[in-house]
């Protein structure tokens, strides 16, 4: 459908795309955020360097790892261990708030706007930053629920209180064996709710807000819409980016936004329809 060599739009300064960009805001009918890892990164969310220091200096000392990322595929020899791990890192990431402040500038951004979000995170950022939670479509999973590793069934399960304890209780990088989690249904190990392979659960929630990201775009199909895609990355471009650009090519009165540093494009069909901005989205945003 798209010709293979992208356009990188270019403006003769940021202020200039700024204002272009709050003119298409101003006159959207509707907006629909995309939101990749990169906004996260933007907002403090890093898995590695300092922030991965601050919290898993230990871990690195003993199984030599130097990243978060790197660390949940790392080979634990005990369910105690993978847990210490994995306890920590979602205490971290999904039940700390983001160090600095892009989700509600993002936020103050759509106050008043007919918006709806689509994000491949799995940190709970939007929730905590205050969205309404009925305009979030969570498509790969939440730091915040298990799910059985059969799975056995199609349900979800909060996992606040025993991540809390296991972060809390655990000692030489282990938790205690009887805080490993099990399926309450079936006994079977409890995983995280990430979608990582065709085992991942897609629970009546899931669904719900499927249907209302896909009722959303219907009922706006035709319309001046503006597509806003912040941080996403290639990893899962079929989701949201390509999904984007289909979207504003079967739709002459959409447009295309992309904040993203070194990654900001789009295909020449929808260029005339696009703004791409190289640039930190975190400055972007103070900026607005």
């Amino acid at each position: 459908m798209y010709s293979r060599t992208s356009t990188i739009n270019s403006t003769n300064g940021f202020s200039q795309q700024i204002d272009r960009l709050l003119g298409e805001l101003d006159t959207a009918e509707a907006v629909v955020v995309g939101a990749g890892a990169g906004l996260s990164a933007a907002a403090g969310f890093t898995y590695g360097g300092e922030r991965f220091r601050e919290h898993f200096a230990d871990f690195e000392a003993r199984y030599g790892f130097h990243d978060m990322y790197t660390g949940g595929f790392h080979p634990y020899d005990t369910p105690e261990e993978y847990w210490a791990y994995w306890s920590r890192n979602i205490l971290v990431n999904r039940y700390m708030d983001a160090p600095l402040p892009v989700y509600r500038r993002l936020l103050a951004l759509l106050e008043g706007k007919n918006y709806f979000v689509l994000t491949t995170n799995v940190d709970h950022c939007f929730q905590k930053a205050g969205f309404d939670k009925a305009r979030l479509f969570y498509t790969q999973g939440d730091y915040g629920l298990f799910q059985c590793s059969g799975p056995c069934c199609q349900e979800t399960f909060d996992n606040e209180g025993t991540v809390r304890a296991m972060a809390a209780r655990q000692q030489n990088l282990r938790i205690p064996s009887d805080l490993v989690p099990r399926c309450p249904r079936c006994g079977r190990p409890l995983t995280m709710n990430l979608r990582v392979d065709d085992a991942f659960v897609q629970d009546e929630g899931w669904y719900a807000a499927a249907r209302r990201y896909q009722d959303f775009v219907r009922r706006h199909r035709g319309c001046a819409i503006l597509y806003l895609e912040l941080g996403v990355g290639m990893n899962t471009p079929g989701i949201i980016k390509f999904n984007f650009w289909r979207q504003v090519h079967q739709n002459r009165k959409a447009k295309y936004v992309c904040i993203n540093r070194g990654q900001s494009y789009a295909p020449h069909e929808i260029e005339k329809q696009s703004l791409c901005i190289d640039a930190d989205i975190g400055a972007i945003l103070s900026e607005l």
